[in-house]
């Protein structure tokens, strides 16, 4: 609502996500009509979440920070990672937004929990009430603050426009918000009525620039280390961006182009070959269980896909573009769908595998070296069934690290090859530098892709679509 309301004033403002997330972040920047960065201090450290909110929230006119689950809510039990961590951390005021439809004075206990539980120590700025639906109600819940003294910030009355669309991964993601126009135009009407923005704009201030700040991405590029070696231009790379694959932050990105590369969107679901000259090729996560029967029939993409990992590109997939690789996809139903065939595996819905991973190296692969240990997260609920390497599989190692996290039992994951590195683990480059410029040396040193891709004649025929149920 703010970030509508910002937009529809002219002002600019800089959302932040705290924790993980990609779809929270994906509407926050739609809204905001600047991309959200993601603070993550679990993933990407302290000293990056810091110079991230400083040197992005000091190019705009206000800036917010959206938290992540409850306030204090981090890694397993612990409020490590969490919002009030991050809100510690960044010395920021904090709103908290409660829903109070079935509360009177019991709201004033759960109030002065929050404002006092700690450690971390929190700076509560005061309260947003959702779900207030009565002149009478909103009497008692307001008396209830005053009697802890804690200010009362707004009142949000029941309304089908702040009900937003979930599927099984989160929201609904903004791109397919076919409403959102009308919504944003209903949120602000929304955040003028029943906000105390007197008091809440303030709030917003962004943290003020700093002579001489380094740039971020140089940042990033000087904590990677040596620069790739030279070469005249920059060097395409092709990272899958359509329905079916968009979990990524926009560092990647940005990285990418700092180390000499020129990112180019790569839609495998539009059946799209990959781009002419292209060097590597990323494979980020996404929903390709939805659109598994699309993705089957896209032959040129597929094929495409094929002839860069035979060719010897390095080629970088993480948690949904792990599933493109496979041999087999289910879809939600259970139907199965012919996949890549690169990896030997099929992947079926199963139980949810959701958490911050401390990924230690078995092995050197392509973007990692045995003894490395790399902070990630996990999030998915299709699971992996080996199957034989079929004929256009490539030769993987599994197990490419050791995976371990609270309550959940140490595992063997992932899957490396001489150029190829595939895991269900998401990893925010901020926080391995490493990973980006090994990709991006590999890619110097690879040969461009050839410019005909694979023929899909019948006389050439990639696969057969038929695939019986249950793989």
């Amino acid at each position: 609502m703010l970030a509508a309301l910002a937009r529809s004033r002219g002002q600019r403002l800089q959302p932040f996500k705290v924790g993980p997330d990609y779809l929270d972040p994906q509407l926050l920047g739609r809204v905001a009509g600047t991309a959200c960065r993601n603070l993550d201090p679990l993933l990407c450290g302290e000293t990056w979440v810091q110079r991230c909110f400083a040197w992005h929230g000091a190019r705009a006119d206000l800036a917010l920070v959206e938290g992540v689950m409850g306030l204090f809510d981090g890694r397993g039990p612990t409020a490590e990672g969490s919002s009030a961590a991050v809100a510690a951390l960044l010395d920021l005021p904090v709103v908290l937004v409660v829903e109070a439809s079935r509360q009177a004075g019991s709201l004033a206990a759960l109030v002065r929990g929050f404002r006092d539980h700690g450690p971390p120590q929190v700076r509560l700025a005061g309260v947003v009430l959702n779900r207030v639906n009565s002149p009478r109600h909103r009497a008692l819940l307001s008396e209830a603050l005053a009697a802890i003294d804690v200010p009362l910030l707004g009142v949000l009355p029941t309304d089908a426009a702040l009900d937003l669309p979930s599927r099984h991964l989160g929201l609904l993601p903004a791109a397919e918000l076919e409403d959102l126009e009308e919504r944003l135009v209903r949120w602000s009407v929304l955040a003028q009525s029943h906000l105390d923005l007197e008091r809440l704009w303030p709030l917003l201030a962004p943290p003020q620039a700093s002579a001489g700040e380094e740039p971020i991405t140089a940042l990033l590029r000087r904590l990677a280390g040596p620069q790739p070696p030279p070469h005249r231009s920059p060097l395409p790379v092709a990272i899958a961006a359509d329905r079916a694959f968009h979990f990524s932050y926009p560092e990647a990105a940005e990285v990418l182009a700092a180390l000499g590369l020129e990112p180019h969107p790569w839609s495998p679901l539009a059946d799209e070959p990959l781009p002419p000259g292209c060097r590597a090729v990323v494979l980020p996560g996404g929903y390709p269980e939805l659109w598994a029967a699309e993705l089957a029939q896209a032959d040129r993409a597929l094929a495409s896909l094929r002839q860069a990992v035979a060719a010897g590109l390095p080629l970088l997939a993480e948690c949904g573009g792990l599933l493109l690789l496979g041999q087999q996809l289910a879809d939600a139903a259970g139907r199965w769908h012919p996949m890549a065939g690169v990896l030997p595996f099929a992947a079926a819905r199963g139980a949810l595998s959701l958490g911050y991973r401390q990924a230690r190296c078995r092995v050197d692969g392509l973007l990692t070296r045995a003894g490395e240990s790399w902070s990630g997260h996990e999030f998915h609920r299709w699971q992996l069934q080996l199957r034989p390497p079929g004929s256009g599989a490539v030769a993987a190692q599994a197990g490419l690290w050791q995976l371990e996290g609270w309550g959940s039992p140490r595992q063997e994951e992932g899957w490396t090859a001489a150029n190829v590195h595939a895991s269900w683990l998401h990893l925010h480059w901020a926080g391995c530098p490493e990973i980006p410029w090994r990709l991006a040396a590999a890619a110097a040193n690879a040969a461009p892709l050839p410019t005909v891709a694979a023929s899909c004649s019948p006389a050439n025929p990639v696969r057969s679509r038929s695939v019986s149920a249950g793989g």
